[in-house]
């Protein structure tokens, strides 16, 4: 089974939505795919396991949120065990990537999805939907 790493900062919010959406499409249309998801600067901050939007956008749209789990940081195994590794904005993770693993930098599929400093919930949940969707597409179509 291949697997798709999404990553973003905190592993809080965008990431895990594109995780649980991405699980949910590919399920639905029976792709050998599978997806996860890590974080390049975690933040100490956050309270639980995921945003609570989130949550609230999962159930809303009826997909599975679960398991449900503390943010992860990355690690280069994660990295060398991932078909394909998307992080969701590349002016925010690309200097990450090239401070933590810079092997790795041009090796990633770099998105461009604001976190909440630049952008709202409504605008990142819909933005995470169609490039998700693109790129269920793709692999469908690969």
């Amino acid at each position: 089974m291949s697997k798709v790493l999404f990553l973003c900062t905190g592993n809080y919010y965008r990431s895990r939505f594109a995780e649980y959406y991405f699980r949910h499409l590919a399920t639905e249309r029976n792709l050998r795919w599978e997806a996860d998801s890590r974080g390049l600067d975690l933040h100490p901050l956050n309270e639980g396991p995921m945003y609570s939007r989130t949550r609230l956008e999962c159930q809303r749209m009826g997909i599975s949120h679960h398991p449900e789990r503390m943010p992860m940081a990355l690690a280069e195994a994660d990295l060398e065990s991932s078909t394909l590794v998307v992080a969701v904005k590349e002016a925010e993770h690309r200097p990450l990537m090239r401070e933590k693993f810079p092997e790795w930098e041009d090796r990633v599929r770099y998105w461009t999805v604001h976190d909440l400093d630049a952008g709202t919930p409504e605008e990142a949940f819909p933005r995470l939907r169609e490039l998700v969707e693109e790129l269920i597409n793709e692999l469908a179509h690969a």
